[in-house]
């Protein structure tokens, strides 16, 4: 468990943060400038806080009042940035036994030979950083930390500098750890998408303050958490079960109470509950259930909110049956001319090539009792 309760002023931003987690990933979500990075610095013993307390598994990191602090190389915290910061005369596989110099020898509990299987870097070993490919180079950073045998993880937005293709090579191997090496991890990002599919627990930043917390679910299902993003990153996570996979056309059939969603690949085994993670450009709105259409993924709801701008745009929260939330991206003029307001019975129209499994989170969705 950690527990952080800390305040912090740099130049003229004020950092006052609190929030604890069970285990599991917590999310620290939120734009730039928003106290993300500094409240990393701040558990990780980088920076000392002016008041507050950080604790760790009942031990005090910090605590201000009886000017406890504990040396960063002390707190046995793993750290994994944007930059890689490997060592470049150091080859991989030196670069990975760099931590472990500092963990004692009785609480080395990982060992080497599985990370380097799970990340699938055996054949990386023997090359320096020079020779890495930047996503390569992240494995290694994140082996590197994982050895150290950490009893917390790190990881501030380690995909922000990879391109598309090389983050979803990273976000399954960033799943696999969360879920058999079982080490806590505190996740940065401003990417609502990895928040869905890592974290079971987000805590929402905003001008160096808490703005919100809770379940992925909860923060965001309304839009308000994301209501600065741009339409294109915006997003909305559906919690369902797989029902089954056909076979003949290559479609994955999750169940819903407000319907059946159809998704492009496997979805995981048949029973496992899944988070759906559904762009919100990728919604269509419809008064009528339709016919004759390309569209298989259909979801029955109510409007519950409807947010604009000044812009011609509009984002509208559909509750899905009493069963989460969808967001959809409109014209305000469609909106209008369908007579769209609160409390209006709409269909969520959402196609299957929107939908693959990449778009699916499994494992664990809420955070240990």
């Amino acid at each position: 468990m950690i527990r952080v309760h800390v305040k912090k002023t740099l130049g003229a931003f004020d950092l006052d943060i609190a929030f604890e987690s069970d285990g599991g990933v917590v999310a620290l979500f939120g734009p730039s400038g928003s106290g993300k990075s500094a409240t990393i610095g701040l558990i990780a013993g980088l920076m000392r806080p002016d008041h507050g307390t950080i604790a760790l598994d009942g031990r005090a990191l910090v605590d201000t009042a009886s000017r406890t602090f504990v040396p960063a190389h002390r707190r046995r915290i793993g750290l994994v940035f944007q930059d890689a910061q490997l060592f470049p005369h150091l080859s991989v596989k030196h670069n990975l036994m760099f931590g472990r110099w500092f963990a004692p020898q009785a609480e080395r509990r990982v060992a080497l030979d599985p990370v380097v299987e799970t990340l699938g870097i055996g054949h990386l070993l023997d090359r320096r950083p020079g020779r890495l490919s930047g996503g390569e180079k992240q494995r290694v950073a994140i082996g590197r930390a994982l050895v150290s045998s950490p009893r917390l993880l790190l990881m501030d937005e380690p995909l922000a500098a990879l391109d598309a293709e090389r983050k979803q090579e990273i976000l399954p191997l960033i799943e696999r750890l969360r879920d058999e090496f079982r080490i806590p991890i505190v996740y940065v990002s401003h990417a609502v998408e990895e928040v869905a599919r890592l974290a079971a627990r987000v805590v929402v930043l905003a001008h160096g303050r808490v703005a919100a917390a809770g379940s992925v679910e909860d923060v965001f299902g309304d839009g308000a958490a994301q209501a600065g993003e741009s339409r294109f990153r915006r997003a909305s996570f559906v919690t369902a079960r797989v029902s089954g996979f056909d076979e003949t056309w290559g479609l994955a059939e999750i169940a819903h109470p407000a319907g059946t969603i159809w998704l492009a690949g496997r979805a995981g085994p048949p029973g496992r509950d899944c988070r759906v993670v559904i762009r919100a450009t990728d919604v269509t709105l419809a008064t009528e259930r339709p016919t004759g259409s390309s569209v298989r993924t259909v979801l029955h709801g109510l409007v519950a909110r409807i947010d604009t701008d000044k812009g011609p745009l509009a984002t509208v929260t559909v509750e899905l049956d009493g069963h989460g939330h969808v967001l959809a991206s409109a014209t305000r003029k469609a909106l209008a001319e369908l007579g769209l307001a609160p409390g209006r019975p709409v269909f969520a129209l959402i196609k299957t090539v929107a939908l693959d499994e990449q778009s699916v989170a499994l494992g664990p969705l809420s955070a240990p009792a």
